[in-house]
């Protein structure tokens, strides 16, 4: 079965927040460690950014009754965190929480090849879950990769986990049985 490491949100903007900051240096060691065992073991590596426009056309609706838009494209904001390692892997931009929301990455990923995913970066209980979800009813295989994904609140990732694991059958996966996730079979 041929997988995908999907490296999810890590930009600027989501490291603002403490919580998450603190996470940052471990977690961009974790996701170049995995996108480099992904890519040695014929694995994808696509790299999921969010990014908005100025003139309000991809806002969502919080953004939208708040009247405060962020990750412009071309911002600061908008950037990948310093040390994130992503030179000739493949780019997906996103408007939405979900990664297939309004893109085209099940297309892609069926082109590739590609049945099975593995999570990782930021924030497990939002972008990383409604991933998930969809990719679960796109009938991919998703499994997370439990040293490479963190959120500004853990009470909630921990119940997005158990729900995703239990009804999904999405596994939260490190050590040795992650890597072997990562690793692609023709």
């Amino acid at each position: 079965m041929k997988q995908a490491l999907l490296i999810i949100d890590m930009q600027n903007a989501y490291f603002e927040d403490g919580t998450l900051e603190r996470h940052r240096p471990a977690l961009t060691r974790e996701c170049n460690r995995l996108a480099r065992h992904a890519a040695e073991a014929g694995s994808e590596v696509l790299v999921v950014v969010t990014e908005h426009q100025r003139d309000r056309s991809t806002w969502t609706l919080s953004m939208l009754e708040d009247e405060q838009g962020f990750l412009f494209t071309g911002s600061r904001q908008a950037q990948l965190v310093e040390g994130l390692e992503v030179d000739g892997f493949g780019r997906v931009v996103k408007t939405r929480d979900s990664a297939f929301f309004g893109t085209d990455l099940a297309g892609r990923l069926r082109t590739l090849g590609v049945e099975g995913l593995v999570l990782a970066g930021v924030s497990t209980h939002n972008c990383i879950a409604h991933t998930a979800a969809d990719a679960f009813a796109s009938n991919f295989r998703v499994a997370f990769a439990e040293d490479a994904i963190a959120s500004t609140n853990e009470d909630y990732a921990s119940s997005m986990l158990t729900i995703l694991s239990d009804e999904y059958r999405q596994p939260v996966l490190s050590g040795e049985p992650l890597l072997q996730a990562l690793k692609s079979s023709s």
